[in-house]
Formats: C-alpha cells, sequence, structure tokens
C-alpha cells in the first residue's frame, strides 16, 4: 500500500464497494479499497465465482451513470429484456414485476467497476482479507486482516465503508449498539443456488418456462418453499437458472410431505420440471458455471451508518424483500456512501450526526419501499399453492400487483371485490389477510417517508418499525403446503 493512513478504507471490491471507491476518489478523498480476491478475479462473490440472478433494472444502470458518469455498455450488459414476469404456480397467471433491465455479464462487470474506480484515483490492493474493525472509544479508525502470506495487516482510515457481504466481519464486529444490527435472522435469509447454462431451447417455446425477451420467476411452494425459481436469458442460446428456499419454510414443507430434500436436489429437480431446460451443457466461463450463496430478503437494516463507517449492498441487507434482487440496491448504495464518505471528510467530520445524511439519501433513492415489500414478502410465504394461484387470479389485478412490487398501495377494499368469487373459508381468509398486509405495507411506508432527519427522533421511530413488523411476522408463519 502507498500510505499508512487514508481518508476512506473500502472493504470489499464487489459492486458496492467498488463504486464506493469510485465516487469517493471522484470526490477527492485518499481512498484504498481491499478484496480477498486476486486481481484476476476482482469482486468474486464467493469460491464458487460471482454467484447472482445476473439481472438489473435499466433504471440503476441510469442512476450510477447520471451520479458519477459511468456508463456500462456491452459486452457487460449481455442482454437486455422487457421486463421481470412472476408466473403462478398453475403457469396460468402472469404479472410483471419489474420493467426493462438486463441480463449482466457479472465477472466483466466487476472488472469495469475496480477499473473505473482506480481511474477515479482509489487505490486497489488484491489479496487482502478483512478480518475486522480497529476500534477505539467505540469510533471505527480502521480495518485490520490478512494477506495472501497469512501475514497481518492494519490500516487506518479516516472513514470505514463496509461492503462485505451478508457475512461481513466488520459489521459482525461493531461494538454492540442500537443503530446496525451484527447479525441476520435466518428467517430474513434465503438459500439460493444457480447454474449458467449453454441450452438449445428448441424450435417451439412455451414462454412460461423460457422467454427469450423476459426474465421469469416461477412461484411455486413445492419446488422452491419459501422462495422462487428463475429462469433468465442471455446471449447465445443461454440462461441463468436458479431457484432460492426459505429455511423454515423447506423444513415444514419436507415434514408434510415426509421428503429430505435440499437446495441442490430441488435446483436439479425444477431444471428437470422445464420441458425447455434440456440437450445443456454447463458454461464454465471464468469458472463461473454453477454456484450457491445466501441473500437477505427484508428491509436494509434500520441505519447504515455507525461511528465513522457506512455500510452498504449486502453487508447492510439491502436486496429486494421479494425478488431477492442485490444488484440495483447495491450499485444506489455504493454511489450514495461514496459521495457522502468524500463530503465527510472534506469538511473534516466524520461523527455518524454527519453521516446520517447517508441514510436520508438511500431511504429516498430506494430503501422507503422496502419495509412494505418485506411485509408482502411475510405474507406470500405463509400461502400454499392453492391459494396463490387463487389470489392472483382473483385478488389482485395485473396493475394493482404492478404498483405493490414498485412498494406502492394499490386500494384493494372488500368493497372493489364483489365481483370475485372467493370460494372456500382458506379463500376468504387468504383474501383477509391481504387486505391486513396491505395496510400494514401503507404502515410502514409512512413510516418510512418520515424517516427521522436526525439521530434524536431515530429510536422512536425504529421501536415503531420493529413493532409493525413483529405483528406481521408472529400473524404469518410459513406454511408452503
Amino acid at each position: 500500500m502507498k500510505h499508512e493512513e487514508y481518508d476512506i478504507v473500502v472493504a470489499g471490491a464487489g459492486i458496492a464497494g467498488a463504486l464506493a471507491a469510485a465516487a469517493a476518489a471522484r470526490g477527492g478523498a485518499k481512498v484504498v479499497m481491499l478484496d480477498r480476491n486476486p486481481d484476476t478475479t476482482e469482486g468474486k462473490k464467493t469460491n464458487w465465482g460471482w454467484v447472482c440472478g445476473d439481472a438489473v433494472a435499466e433504471s440503476h444502470l441510469d442512476f450510477v451513470h447520471k451520479q458519477i458518469g459511468l456508463r456500462l455498455t456491452d459486452p457487460i450488459l449481455d442482454l437486455k429484456v422487457d421486463g421481470v414476469l412472476v408466473l403462478s404456480p398453475d403457469l396460468e397467471k402472469k404479472f410483471q414485476f419489474e420493467g426493462a433491465g438486463y441480463s449482466l455479464d457479472r465477472p466483466k462487470l466487476a472488472k469495469k467497476l475496480v477499473e473505473y474506480a482506480v481511474k477515479e484515483g482509489a487505490e486497489y490492493v488484491p489479496l487482502h482479507e478483512v478480518e475486522g474493525p480497529i476500534v477505539e472509544n467505540e469510533k471505527l479508525v480502521g480495518v485490520f486482516g490478512r494477506d495472501h502470506e497469512s501475514k497481518q495487516f492494519r490500516i487506518k482510515a479516516k472513514l470505514v465503508i463496509d461492503a462485505l457481504g451478508v457475512a461481513s466481519t466488520i459489521r459482525r464486529k461493531l461494538p454492540k449498539n442500537d443503530y446496525i444490527e451484527n447479525m441476520v435472522s435466518t428467517d430474513d435469509i434465503e438459500s439460493t443456488g444457480r447454474y449458467i447454462y449453454k441450452f438449445n431451447p428448441g424450435d417451439k417455446i412455451d414462454e412460461r418456462y423460457y422467454d427469450p425477451k423476459n426474465a421469469l420467476i416461477h412461484l411455486n411452494q413445492q419446488l422452491a418453499p419459501g422462495g422462487y425459481g428463475w429462469v433468465f436469458p442471455k446471449r447465445n442460446s443461454r440462461i441463468n437458472v436458479g431457484l432460492g428456499v426459505e429455511k423454515k419454510s423447506l423444513e415444514v414443507r419436507n415434514a408434510k410431505l415426509g421428503r429430505k430434500d435440499t437446495l441442490h436436489m430441488l435446483i436439479d429437480d425444477y431444471v428437470k420440471w422445464n420441458p425447455h431446460i434440456h440437450d445443456v451443457q454447463l458454461d464454465e466461463t471464468d469458472n463461473n458455471g454453477k454456484g450457491y450463496w445466501s441473500v437477505t430478503v427484508r428491509r436494509q437494516f434500520d441505519s447504515l451508518v455507525y461511528n465513522n463507517y457506512l455500510g452498504a449492498g449486502d453487508s447492510m441487507a439491502m436486496p429486494n424483500p421479494i425478488s431477492a434482487g442485490g444488484i440495483g440496491p447495491a450499485m444506489v448504495a455504493g454511489v450514495l456512501a461514496g459521495q457522502v464518505a468524500a463530503e465527510a471528510v472534506a469538511a473534516k467530520d466524520t461523527s455518524m450526526d454527519f453521516l446520517w445524511k447517508y441514510n436520508l439519501r438511500f431511504n429516498e433513492a430506494y430503501g422507503s419501499k422496502t419495509a412494505g415489500l418485506e411485509a408482502f414478502r411475510v405474507y406470500l410465504q405463509s400461502l400454499n399453492n392453492d391459494l396463490i394461484n387463487y389470489g392472483m387470479h382473483h385478488f389482485l389485478t395485473e396493475e394493482e400487483a404492478v404498483e405493490i412490487s414498485y412498494g406502492n398501495i394499490p386500494k384493494i377494499t372488500i368493497a372493489s371485490t364483489f365481483h370475485k368469487v372467493l370460494h372456500g373459508i382458506a379463500n376468504v381468509d387468504a383474501f383477509k389477510n391481504l387486505l391486513y398486509t396491505v395496510k400494514k405495507m401503507q404502515r410502514m411506508n409512512e413510516l418510512y417517508q418520515h424517516y427521522p432527519k436526525s439521530i434524536g427522533e431515530f429510536h422512536a421511530w425504529k421501536h415503531e418499525v420493529n413493532t409493525e413488523m413483529k405483528e406481521v411476522k408472529e400473524k404469518f408463519q410459513p406454511n408452503p403446503v
């Protein structure tokens, strides 16, 4: 490393970390970015590779370009898609979840983002694994860890940006505080895995199983308890196919069906279930053909800052609670964290009071909708396939479903559904529970629209948020079959 002390140390060179380093360096700060990977595999998520669904909305790419001038192009933007479509378990109902976006080449994206950070002036140091924060008087003053020869290092900095992912060694070793949780509940984590295949879809395409112009999400509590399966198209007759499951939902399903299925078994069953996925070959380009990882499906942490500390991306539980999409929020958060960090250095004020503006900016740009989406995710996990089928056919119009997917609250009332026939007490109860959930989503949105402007208002606000979410989670338990 070129210096003994930096303005900002960024831990992790993934999407959030690289963009944070670029934005902070662009703002004039002296930045060092540490990553455990060698400089030939920048930003690799796990030992499996850049394990991801690879999808991002066009709006998030536009945000990055507008904020820091980086425009991503081909071949990083592997394939443009019209949108993300969600299918009911019976495959007879289809809703659009998100609009236009891209299926990305993740290894190329990671490399480009690191190169851009360096171009903007950040120092990039590979083969350095961060093991925790250096804390003095409950303030972060740097990080420590080991290099590729297992030699210890300590780097001092005025600020630390944590982009180490869901299992962040910095976040887990923060001093106990009321702002950032050290751990994420297993109930708020999904185990996911995916394959990238070269395949021949055949001459006659059934767009319920594979759509060359749209990313498909299959809701099916038998195939993917507590989560969903996906088939995302890629260029040159390739697909990203994967599955996410929630631990408790899988346990309930296995117990009721007398099964011992694992995530790996369920993914293989999902591939066999899809009639278009045949004559396949694993695409081992960049050794990235198969992989598994954990992803959070809750709202981001109530605060994203602590003393001399900001977190971004998976380390702050930012993936979308319903879709588990993490690329978009990581891009938004990385840019905003870097910008605020540079402003703090320039102002010579790295206190939590100054950094609080990062909470406000992320909430405005993305985070305000996630608590409502978390409530809907918990409700959805309480439904079996029959109820999901009936609900997608009768409870929601396509317009209402789109509103919910964007975190907006449609006007759904009992009066508005007189024309819908609710056969059976289970359907009636499920609809009443939907009305309850929509009201809770509205309440969560109201709370986040009034996110505390200062630290002094935070604890009372946080208590209200946690109380509301606790009620939702106590009311709805996983019930996949």
